[in-house]
C-alpha cells in the first residue's frame, strides 16, 4: 500500500488526508499543537467555547464532497447552521445594512442605502456570476504548475479584467461609498486588500449568494473534529503535539518526517498544510531547494494579521447579529496603514463574530460568547509590544469601540476576556510575520504565481493550504486539497 505523511492539521491538511484516504492511501497527519485544525484552533474558557477561526462556512458542496468520496454523508458528522442575515454592516454615523441571499430583501436594503445604484448592482452581480464560473468553478481545484496553464487561462482573466481591484470593479458599476465598501470588504476575510486584490475574488458574492454562509453547530471546531472523525474511519492516523523538525530527503525525493519526539515515519509522498516559508527554511535544511525557496519567499508580500479579542458576557445581545463588520471612519486610508505603512492607527474596522446568535449553547446559561478581530500589519511591517503594555491597550481600544457603537454596558458585564495577536499566529502556527492568511491574494501572487501544489525540484514533495492555489478561506484550502489530491494519486498511480 502506498504511504502518504502530511504535515498540519489544519482545513487543508484534513481534506487532503480524507482524499487520499478514501483513495487508498495509506495516510498519517502530524500536527504540532495538541488540538486539530491550524487556525480552526478553540479553547474552553469557564464554560464558553471560543473558536480561533475561521468562522464564515460557505460553499457546502465542497465539504460534502470529501465524505462523498466514501458514501458517506458530512451531516453524519457535522450539523451545519443556516446564519441570516450573512453579515450586518455597520458604519460610524449609524447606518446600518443587512446582507443575506433574499433577494427581495437585499433589494430593499440598497434601496434604503443607495437607491440610485440598484441597477448598478445588478451588473456587480452579473460580473461575479461570470468570474465564479471561470475562477472558481473552473480553475479552482487546478493546479498550476507550469506558466502553459497560466496561459491557458489568460483569455478568461483578461476579459474579465483581472488586473483591477474589487474595490475597482464595484466603484465602476456602484456610485454609492458606503455600498462599494460592501461589495469589497470580503476580500479582507481572506488576507486581500480590497484596493489591490484582484477583481476575480468578487466570485466571493456568488458563492456566498448561491450556496448561503453556514454556522457548525458547536463551533467551527465541531467541522474540525467531523473531519478528523471521518479521516480516522477511513483508517487514516492523527498524531497530535509533536512539531515537525525534518523533511528527510534523499536526491529529489523525500523519503521521511521527523518529529520533535524523535517519531520518524517514512512515506512514498510528504505533503505540509504548514507556513510556505517554514517549510522551506527549517524543514528542508538537508536539501538546498530549502534555502533557495525560503530566500525567495522572504521577497514576497504577506497577508497581515490579526488581533483578535475573544470575551464572554453575562446576558444577551440580541440586536447583535451572528456576523458583523463594524467600518471605520476611514476606508483606503486604513487599509493603506495595514498593507502599505505598517501603522497601528488609533481607529479600525471590526469583525465581530456573534456565535450564540445561532448556537446558544456555545456559552453557559444567561451568556453569550463573541470574539471581534480588527486586521492589523503583519510583524515585519509593524513593530509593537503585542505582549504587553501596547496589546492590552489595544484590547481595551477594540471593547471600548463596541460598546460605544453596538454593545452598551459590555465592559461592567465581562465574564472573561483574553485576545490572540500578530506575535501568537507566529509563535503557535509557525506564521511568517504573524500573518494570518500566509501570501497576500494579489495578481502576481495567484494561480502559477502562488506556492505551487507540487515543489518543482523535489519531486515528491506536495503543497496544500492557503499559501498554494486558489488561496485562504474554507472553498479555497478545500479547493487546494483536491488539486494536490489529484497530483498526489496521480504520481503515486
Amino acid at each position: 500500500m502506498k504511504t502518504a505523511a502530511i504535515i498540519g492539521a489544519g482545513f487543508g491538511g484534513l481534506a487532503l488526508g480524507i482524499r487520499l484516504q478514501s483513495a487508498g492511501i495509506n495516510t498519517t497527519i502530524i500536527e504540532a499543537r495538541d488540538k486539530p485544525g491550524g487556525r480552526g484552533y478553540y479553547w474552553e474558557r469557564q464554560g464558553f467555547i471560543f473558536d480561533a477561526g475561521p468562522t464564515v462556512v460557505t460553499d457546502p458542496p465542497c465539504l460534502e464532497e470529501l465524505w462523498e468520496l466514501s458514501g458517506a454523508k458530512l451531516s453524519d458528522d457535522v450539523d451545519l447552521m443556516p446564519v441570516k442575515p450573512f453579515y450586518r454592516l455597520n458604519w460610524p454615523d449609524g447606518t446600518q445594512y443587512d446582507y443575506s441571499n433574499d433577494e427581495e430583501e437585499l433589494r430593499a436594503e440598497i434601496r434604503k442605502l443607495a437607491p440610485d445604484d440598484l441597477a448598478g448592482y445588478d451588473k456587480f452581480q452579473e460580473y461575479s456570476k461570470g468570474v465564479e464560473r471561470e475562477g472558481y468553478q473552473k480553475l479552482g481545484a487546478v493546479a498550476f504548475l507550469d506558466f502553459t496553464s497560466m496561459i491557458k487561462a489568460a483569455p478568461a482573466l483578461a476579459r474579465y479584467q483581472a488586473w483591477r481591484s474589487v474595490y475597482s470593479i464595484a466603484s465602476k458599476y456602484v456610485k454609492n461609498e458606503k455600498l462599494r465598501q460592501a461589495l469589497s470588504f470580503q476580500t479582507l476575510l481572506v488576507g486581500g486588500n480590497p484596493m489591490t486584490t484582484s477583481s476575480i475574488y468578487a466570485l466571493i458574492h456568488t458563492i456566498e449568494k448561491r450556496g448561503g454562509v453556514w454556522f457548525a453547530k458547536g463551533g467551527t471546531n465541531r467541522l474540525v473534529a467531523g473531519m478528523v472523525t471521518h479521516f480516522e474511519r477511513l483508517g487514516g492516523t492523527i498524531r497530535l503535539d509533536d512539531a515537525v523538525e525534518e523533511i528527510e530527503t534523499e536526491g529529489n525525493r523525500t523519503v521521511a518526517v521527523r518529529t520533535k519526539s524523535g517519531y520518524r515515519v517514512e512515506a512514498d509522498a510528504v505533503a505540509t498544510n504548514g507556513d510556505l516559508l517554514h517549510t522551506y527554511g527549517k524543514l528542508l535544511t538537508g536539501h538546498k531547494r530549502g534555502a533557495s525557496q525560503a530566500k525567495s519567499l522572504k521577497r514576497k508580500r504577506w497577508s497581515p494579521s490579526l488581533f483578535v479579542v475573544h470575551f464572554g458576557v453575562k446576558g444577551h445581545y440580541p440586536d447583535v447579529a451572528h456576523h458583523s463588520i463594524l467600518f471605520g471612519p476611514r476606508y483606503k486610508g486604513l487599509l493603506d496603514d495595514i498593507y502599505k505603512n505598517g501603522r497601528v492607527p488609533d481607529d479600525f474596522s471590526l469583525y465581530l463574530h456573534h456565535p450564540t446568535a445561532t448556537d446558544p449553547n456555545m456559552a453557559p446559561e444567561g451568556y453569550s460568547t463573541f470574539y471581534c478581530l480588527a486586521p492589523v500589519a503583519h510583524l515585519g511591517k509593524a513593530d509593537v509590544d503585542w505582549d504587553g503594555e501596547f496589546g492590552e491597550k489595544f484590547k481595551d481600544a477594540i471593547l471600548e469601540e463596541l460598546e460605544r457603537r453596538v454593545m452598551p454596558g459590555l465592559r461592567d458585564n465581562l465574564a472573561t476576556c483574553f485576545y490572540y495577536a500578530p506575535t501568537d499566529f507566529a509563535r503557535d502556527l509557525g506564521a511568517h510575520h504573524g500573518s494570518a492568511f500566509s501570501l497576500e491574494p494579489v495578481l502576481w501572487q495567484s494561480a502559477y504565481f502562488r506556492a505551487h501544489n507540487r515543489d518543482d525540484v523535489i519531486d515528491n514533495l506536495y503543497f496544500v493550504g492557503a499559501g498554494t492555489h486558489p488561496g485562504a478561506g474554507i472553498p479555497g484550502v478545500v479547493g487546494s486539497a483536491k488539486a494536490t489530491a489529484k497530483l498526489m494519486l496521480e504520481d503515486m498511480a
